[in-house]
């Protein structure tokens, strides 16, 4: 058993969960046991009592208690969990559409979670353990996209990057457009949709069990909960008012955001059952999320680009992934090429 010690949070470990850093500097330490030990008021920072998800800044002093050493609890512990089986490897491995010293960017599947959740055991950050190529710790996650979408993750290889770019996309320092085919033909040909979003009731706490609410942009100050959120969007090809391909650009980055507003205006993405009615019939009028005939029900989709500041080299950083074989399937039979529209929409002339 140790002694009671004192830790200060060196540049490095700034900005990252209490528990997280923790597990890090005491590996053969539980989940459970820090949770156990941050309720009882055993783990305190400066002084004073913590959550496990407390963030932790540069020079502050966080106490541990006595702990058991390894070899006391390597007896009692748990069988260690299966690695990445190389089924898994491989596929996660295929996924990598750039990669430096510091940055690894994913084209992510439709149908793979981001994080774990209650009913998620297979997910990008289990599987990253798999994207390591030669570093001691797994990539980390800077920022997710919802299981059925696809298209550009960023991952940060090291503690320092993951602090940088997570600050970027707070911060907004980044360049996200999205490809989506909907139903019917939004007016006009370009614009912002600027509903707020709030959780509806009646729904799960995380990830795919959420439903968001549009509410009105006069009302967003007097409904407890809701965030204002903005996106761009521009018709990128309209095929006769029954489906149009669009560029979305989330201003904001609410949950489900281009997902609820599309369907907010009549337009829901194709293929989004949750916002668009699984079961409905696009007769051209902007209604409904299925085209039938050949066209897949998955969800239409793709976080087709993104551009931000190289966390380290300060180079611009521009990423772009293609489309799932689904909607590749999709722009096909519609006569749709990524070859005859802009990179960027809004700022090239189109």
């Amino acid at each position: 058993m140790s002694r009671v010690q004192i830790l200060e949070i060196g540049a490095d470990d700034a900005d990252q969960r209490l528990d997280r850093w923790f597990r890090r500097t005491f590996p053969h330490i539980a989940q459970g046991r820090i949770e156990k030990m941050c309720r009882k008021g055993d783990i305190r920072v400066d002084g004073g009592r913590v959550k496990p998800a407390t963030r932790l800044a540069q020079g502050q002093s966080v106490r541990i208690p006595p702990l058991p050493d390894a070899n006391e609890i390597s007896s009692q512990a748990k069988p260690p969990r299966s690695t990445v089986s190389d089924e898994d490897a491989k596929l996660i491995q295929s996924c990598v559409i750039y990669r430096d010293d510091h940055v690894i960017a994913l084209n992510k599947p439709p149908g793979l979670a981001t994080q774990g959740g209650s009913k998620q055991t297979r997910h990008v950050d289990g599987l990253a353990e798999a994207l390591r190529f030669g570093y001691e710790e797994k990539p980390r996650l800077v920022h997710r996209l919802d299981k059925d979408t696809s298209g550009v993750l960023l991952l940060a290889r090291t503690r320092a990057v993951a602090s940088a770019l997570t600050s970027a996309f707070r911060s907004r320092e980044t360049r996200k457009i999205y490809w989506a085919a909907v139903a019917g033909a939004p007016m006009p040909r370009q614009g912002s949709i600027r509903y707020g979003l709030v959780k509806a009731s009646g729904h799960g706490g995380h990830g795919e069990a959420e439903k968001m609410m549009c509410v009105h942009p006069s009302e967003v100050e007097r409904v407890e909960g809701a965030k204002r959120a903005t996106t761009d969007y521009a018709i990128l090809s309209n095929l006769g008012g029954r489906v149009c391909w669009v560029a979305l650009v989330p201003i904001t980055g609410r949950t489900h955001q281009l997902r609820a507003h599309m369907a907010e205006i009549g337009h829901p993405i194709i293929g989004d059952g949750k916002y668009g009615g699984s079961g409905q019939e696009n007769l051209g009028d902007g209604w409904g999320a299925q085209l039938g005939g050949e066209i897949s029900r998955k969800l239409h989709l793709h976080a087709r680009s993104l551009r931000i500041q190289h966390p380290v080299s300060g180079a611009a950083l521009n990423i772009t992934a293609p489309l799932p074989e689904h909607m590749e399937r999709t722009w096909e039979t519609l006569g749709w090429s990524p070859a005859d529209v802009p990179e960027d929409p809004f700022e090239d002339e189109f």
